[in-house]
């Protein structure tokens, strides 16, 4: 059986979780994503709660002339265990591709980082009917692709672009049925018994409110919080659904 793994992204927030951190056992993973200048002060933080430490973003070379960019050995160094890649956000303002995505994988692989790759579509290409096809080439453009050793620890996270943010969610239906889409598109790439294993988040204005109904579904094993993840007593709200 998968576990449900919850993971929040607070993006280029400043952290609010001054207070006390609670424990977790291994029954399900949590983690968590800060800025890069918080996650050597979250991995001490973090440490004896069972939460992952995660970072938000990495470069796809070792080292260079490379003026703000982050490698996976760095990540590595300061035990990060998760990362996220191909946030709809790196590719809609700093243009990241399907290549990149696939690159940067590979190479958090090397240090035995699990990536999270971020899928999902605007609001104009789901109007336009085209939304699985979008999704499920995005999910192809690196499944095909992937090393057995990436392949062994990458986690896919669903994004609808229209939902990030906004305050609007995905119903519980669209979200199960666009998972259940990349899990079979998963299954085209890899085969069906690797496919059944692929942890899939929902990520898009997840609330406490409303994680019973979305992570109840059947092909949906976690959450991508972004927001509700500011708060701890709202991230460990649906962490505790």
């Amino acid at each position: 059986m998968r576990k449900k793994f919850i993971c929040g992204n607070w993006k280029m927030f400043a952290p609010q979780w001054d207070g006390e951190i609670p424990s977790f056992s291994a029954d399900k993973i949590v983690a968590v994503a800060p800025p890069f200048t918080e996650l050597s002060r979250m991995a001490e933080r973090l440490k004896g709660t069972g939460i992952q430490l995660a970072a938000q973003n990495v470069y796809f070379m070792d080292e260079g002339a490379y003026t703000g960019e982050v490698s996976a050995s760095m990540l590595k160094n300061l035990g990060v265990s998760y990362c996220i890649v191909g946030h709809s956000e790196r590719r809609g303002y700093f243009g990241e591709t399907n290549e990149d995505c696939l690159k940067k994988i590979e190479k958090l692989a090397e240090f035995g980082i699990a990536a999270i790759l971020c899928v999902g579509e605007s609001l104009e290409t789901r109007e336009a009917g085209e939304e699985y096809s979008f999704v499920g080439t995005q999910v192809e453009a690196v499944f095909e692709h992937l090393s057995e050793a990436a392949a062994e620890k990458i986690v896919v996270a669903y994004e609808p672009i229209w939902a990030i943010g906004t305050g609007k969610t995905a119903t519980a239906e669209q979200a199960q049925d666009m998972c259940a889409h990349i899990r079979a598109t998963i299954a085209a790439c890899r085969g069906a018994d690797y496919a059944e294993n692929v942890l899939i988040q929902y990520g898009g204005s997840v609330k406490p409110a409303n994680a019973a109904e979305l992570l109840g579904q059947d092909d949906i094993d976690g959450a991508l919080v972004g927001g509700a993840s500011l708060k701890p007593e709202s991230f460990f709200g649906i962490v505790n659904y």
